[in-house]
């Protein structure tokens, strides 16, 4: 049944939030913690928290480092993992979608 293969998904990638970071950071490889905040609508807090469990999972790189010796910046990257993770994720859900399309129920009898 292609319902218990959606219970299947990766929950690292498929939670909401995370999956907006992965699905921004697939198309643009690299990105600054404000643009993604902004892109995403999280809060800083709930950001910082799921980036941690996307570089735990070794989806992500978080680089933090100063301009000119006082500016904060972080950018995060997806890694080689993370993409490849995205795109297996992507073609499962495809796949889950195409055999649901073809799928029908017998109606039941009135």
């Amino acid at each position: 049944m292609p319902f218990k293969e959606l219970a299947r998904l990766d929950k690292t990638v498929h939670e909401p939030a995370r999956l907006a970071i992965m699905s921004a950071l697939y198309a643009c490889t690299i990105a600054e913690f404000l643009f993604l905040q902004e892109l995403t609508g999280l809060t800083k807090g709930n950001l910082s928290c799921h980036l941690s469990k996307l570089e735990e999972a070794g989806l992500i790189e978080v680089d933090k480092h100063f301009i000119r010796k006082k500016i904060p910046q972080t950018t995060i990257r997806i890694t080689p993992k993370g993409r490849s993770t995205m795109e297996a994720y992507w073609k499962k859900v495809d796949d889950i979608r195409s055999v649901i399309q073809q799928w029908r129920p017998v109606e039941a009898s009135r």
